[in-house]
């Protein structure tokens, strides 16, 4: 690796997102911001990485020191005249049902099993993941030209709007970029923290596997910081 830093702003925005983090069976909430792991996941899906492989594994592990800062940004509907109004974001639930699933005791279920599913409804961010210039590159690469699908946390998440913004060698370039101009300090935001003492939440979801030979994805817990818009 290289002792430059480089930084890979990105688009997310879609009609529906899920970003699940404290969730793996029947009832699979979102929270309200997007995880690392989600976007991790997005990169090794646009490097055409399977998951389980030993490739994954080599990846995660290089991706280890990366940094996420991911800010929400209210999408604005015209309401009456030309008045512009932000979008509410909402969390919604959707009904699924499952065959072939096991009972506790290791035995196959013979009936579908209802699952619950979360989603964020007109939810837009911009995130900026930001570290060794080589390794940032290379996901740069292949975030703007994906081997498999870029999804919004699900197969089901569509993005509305190109996802991959460019590699910076700054990240107030990159936010600059994402924001045309104006301040992160105006926006609702989540960033990764050095010291624990730093933050203001941990969040189990920095990636170690996504396809572990138990069935059982797995993840080590994510210092993070909250701030809130000042006006």
């Amino acid at each position: 690796m290289s002792n430059k830093t480089a930084h890979l702003a990105l688009r997310l925005q879609g009609p529906l997102q899920a970003w699940g983090f404290n969730s793996q069976f029947n009832r699979r909430n979102t929270g309200l911001m997007p995880t690392k792991s989600g976007v991790l996941g997005m990169c090794l899906a646009a490097l055409g990485v399977d998951r389980g492989a030993e490739e994954e594994k080599e990846w995660l592990e290089k991706s280890v020191n990366l940094r996420l800062l991911v800010v929400a940004v209210p999408r604005t509907v015209k309401r009456y005249g030309d008045k512009l109004d932000d979008l509410p974001v909402r969390r919604i639930t959707d009904y699924h049902t499952v065959m072939h699933t096991q009972s506790a005791d290791g035995n196959p279920k013979k009936d579908a099993v209802l699952t619950y599913r979360q989603y964020l409804c007109d939810a837009a961010f911009i995130c900026v993941l930001s570290g060794d210039a080589v390794l940032i590159s290379q996901l740069g690469q292949a975030m703007e030209n994906p081997v498999f699908g870029i999804w919004l946390g699900r197969k089901a998440c569509i993005p509305s709007a190109p996802v991959f913004a460019g590699v910076f060698p700054s990240k107030q370039e990159a936010l600059d970029k994402l924001l045309d101009g104006r301040s992160v300090k105006a926006f609702t935001r989540q960033y990764d923290v050095g010291r624990f003492e730093e933050g203001t939440d941990s969040l189990p979801d920095h990636p170690i596997c996504f396809a572990a030979p138990d069935g059982i994805r797995k993840f080590a817990p994510r210092r993070i910081r909250l701030e809130e818009p000042r006006q």
